[in-house]
C-alpha cells in the first residue's frame, strides 16, 4: 500500500473517532449568546446582515459603497494570463494559537512564520481562518470551504499592504492540516473568544502552499470594515476536505454564523490575472 493511501486511511479513521462526540455535542449544545450582542452576522435580510454592514458603523461604510469589494466570481471570460511573476513563499514553524472569533475559527502565529514576497515586497504571514461555504466562486461554482491566509507588509512605500492567499476545498478526503487541529476546534464549540495554545505550527503543512497557478485581483477584506486595497491570490488547484471537517468548523462558531460566507460582490471592470509562478 502506498504511503499516501495509508496516511489517508489514518486520517479518515481518526475523524470517525471524533464522530460520536461531535454528534453528542451537536444534540446538547445551545446558543448561549444573545443575538443583539453580535456586531454583524451573515443572515440575509437581518438588521446586521451583509447588506446592512455599511450602516452599522461609520468606519464600515466601505462595505456598502466600495467599488473593489470581495469576494467575486472568477469567470474565465475575465481572466488574463500572466506568464511571469516575481513571487515566492517562504514559511517556517512558529508558535501559534487557535481562537473562536464567533464568526470564524482563526489560527494566529506569534512571531516570524514566514512570508510571501511579491515584486520585491515582503508580506509577513499573520493568521489564517476558514469560511464555509467558499466565498469566491470559479465560473459560478461554489465550493465547500475556503481558507484565507492573511499577510501584511510594514513597508511605508507600499500602498496595498495586505495580501490574502485563498485555498478552495471540495468535499472528498479529509484535509490533513485540519485533522491536526480537530480536537482543539471541537473543544471550542459555541465558545466565542475561547483560545488554545498550539505551540509550533508549520504553515507549509497547509495544502497548496507551493501551487504555481493561481488567480490574482485587487479587492477587499470580506468582513467589516471591508477595507479595500487587498491583493487576492486564489489558488487554481482545488483541495479536498471531509464533510465532517466542514461540519465541525460550522458547529464551532455561534449559531448565527454557521454559514459565514459573504455574498458575491460586483466585479466593476476589475481585471483578474491567471498567474503562472516561476517558483
Amino acid at each position: 500500500m502506498r504511503k499516501h493511501s495509508y496516511y489517508s486511511i489514518l486520517v479518515i479513521f481518526g475523524s470517525l473517532l471524533y464522530l460520536p462526540l461531535f454528534l453528542n455535542a451537536t444534540s446538547i449544545s445551545h446558543h448561549k449568546e444573545c443575538h443583539d450582542e453580535v456586531e454583524f452576522d451573515y443572515i440575509e435580510g437581518s438588521k446586521k446582515g451583509p447588506s446592512k454592514w455599511g450602516e452599522l458603523k461609520k468606519e464600515w461604510e466601505t462595505c456598502n459603497f466600495g467599488k473593489m469589494q470581495s469576494p467575486i466570481d472568477i469567470s474565465s471570460c475575465n481572466v488574463k494570463i500572466q506568464r511571469k511573476l516575481d513571487h515566492k513563499k517562504i514559511y517556517k514553524p512558529c508558535n501559534s494559537t487557535i481562537k473562536n472569533r464567533g464568526h470564524a475559527i482563526s489560527l494566529q502565529w506569534h512571531g516570524d512564520a514566514g512570508s510571501i514576497w511579491m515584486n520585491g515586497t515582503k508580506y509577513s504571514l499573520l493568521q489564517i481562518h476558514w469560511h464555509s461555504p467558499s466565498e469566491h466562486t470559479i465560473n459560478g461554482r461554489r465550493y465547500a470551504l475556503e481558507l484565507h491566509m492573511v499577510h501584511q507588509s510594514t513597508e511605508e512605500k507600499v500602498n496595498n499592504k495586505i495580501v490574502v492567499n485563498a485555498v478552495l476545498y471540495k468535499l472528498g478526503l479529509p484535509d490533513p492540516f485540519l485533522f491536526t487541529l480537530g480536537r482543539h476546534i471541537f473543544s471550542m464549540i459555541d465558545q466565542e473568544g475561547a483560545e488554545r495554545n498550539l505551540g509550533m505550527i508549520n504553515p507549509n503543512y497547509i495544502a497548496n502552499m507551493h501551487s504555481k497557478r493561481y488567480y490574482e485581483y485587487k479587492g477587499s477584506l470580506t468582513t467589516p470594515p471591508c477595507t479595500e486595497g487587498v491583493t487576492w491570490i486564489v489558488n487554481k488547484k482545488v483541495q479536498t476536505v471531509s464533510i465532517f471537517q466542514v461540519m465541525l468548523l460550522r458547529k464551532a462558531v455561534l449559531d448565527y454564523a454557521e454559514s459565514n460566507a459573504r455574498p458575491q460582490q460586483p466585479l466593476n471592470n476589475r481585471q483578474i490575472n491567471l498567474l503562472l509562478s516561476k517558483h
